[in-house]
């Protein structure tokens, strides 16, 4: 029978539960974002935004899920699965989009319009200054 033996199980299932719904939310923000905002580098937030909102979130949900139904046989490889999974997906993502953005950047591929401050631009400065300073 596939019901659930314990208040524990109960609550890890509601949880998991409520962590996928706000996965939902955050991946359809980050679409809207995508679609909404102006130039490559904030769309490039919002999409850093749907990856850790939008699937680290869930995939917590999900093992969180996996661990609460005592009905799977392996649920603790599922449980641990996913969690290597969600550790993997935090570092890689904000780290791959870091390096996408720095790279856009330094190409000059995207226009940085509109800008508030640019401070990747300062530094670049500086350092052809003292390139310049040291001939």
């Amino acid at each position: 029978m596939t019901s659930l033996s314990s208040p524990i199980d109960i609550a890890l299932v509601i949880i998991g539960e409520v962590l996928v719904s706000i996965g939902v939310f955050c991946g359809l923000v980050a679409a809207i974002g995508m679609l909404r905002f102006p130039n490559f580098f904030v769309r490039l937030h919002a999409a850093t935004v749907g990856s850790i909102g939008g699937a680290f979130v869930p995939i917590i949900g999900a093992a969180l899920i996996a661990l609460g139904s005592d009905f799977l046989d392996y649920r603790w490889l599922f449980f641990g699965s996913l969690i290597v999974t969600a550790v993997m997906v935090m570092i890689v993502s904000p780290a791959g989009s870091h390096a996408l953005a720095r790279a856009t950047h330094r190409a000059k591929v995207a226009p940085v319009e509109p800008k508030v401050a640019d401070h990747l631009e300062e530094d670049e400065d500086k350092k052809k200054k003292e390139e310049s300073s040291d001939v």
